[in-house]
């Protein structure tokens, strides 16, 4: 009866325990980004560096106003030519390029759904015959690797508990089960592990 109810209050307590200790990392890296900055400042005006709270607060309000502002940028041309100038200067910056332009593709490809891109979810045999999992169609041009036109597809397999790094395959075009599943019940089933299951099936 003890070991029943223990693993019941632990599977209770989990979902809330896993949330509050994602925000908690995200609370404690804005932080420790703003900390720098505000301790130098209120030091150059010779103020008391506020306590942790104060920091805290402070950090949350800048990167509000940081948000802001980028938005701000991108609503108007003369925000979207500085943002494209800054674009073009980092794409000169070796190693950074790389990880800068491919984090700015995904993002615009999730965001904007240009062919399709992360919004048609697909069942694929992987990672080995007789195993199928849910992925996302990428992309369905794949002719750059040597294939005929049409004849394979790139799809993202999210990973759980964490959909961000997954896997990215290219499958046959003729293996690729579409789904009558939307992207958030996909990031979900993989999120919790396949307990949480779609309402719908295959089309």
């Amino acid at each position: 009866m003890f070991r029943k109810y223990l693993l019941a209050g632990f599977f209770t307590l989990l979902p809330s325990v896993v949330t509050f200790w994602l925000l908690r990392a995200i609370f404690n890296s804005l932080v420790d980004l703003f900390r720098g900055p505000a301790s130098f400042i209120f030091s150059m005006f010779s103020m008391q560096v506020p306590p942790f709270w104060g920091l805290a607060l402070i950090s949350a309000l800048a990167t509000v106003c940081l948000l802001f502002l980028a938005g701000a940028l991108v609503g108007n041309f003369a925000g979207r030519q500085i943002l494209a100038w800054l674009d073009e200067i980092i794409m000169y910056v070796p190693v950074v390029k790389r990880i800068y332009g491919a984090t700015k593709q995904l993002m615009s490809a999730i965001q904007n759904g240009h062919g399709g891109s992360f919004k048609d979810v697909v069942m694929v045999e992987w990672p080995q015959p007789g195993s199928y999992t849910l992925g996302f169609v990428a992309n369905r041009a794949c002719e750059w690797g040597g294939f005929p036109d049409g004849a394979m597809v790139a799809v993202y397999i999210p990973t759980s508990p964490n959909p961000t790094s997954g896997y990215v395959v290219m499958v046959p075009a003729a293996s690729v089960r579409p789904m009558d599943v939307s992207p958030e019940q996909a990031l979900t089933w993989a999120i919790s592990g396949g307990v949480v299951t779609p309402r719908t099936g295959a089309l």
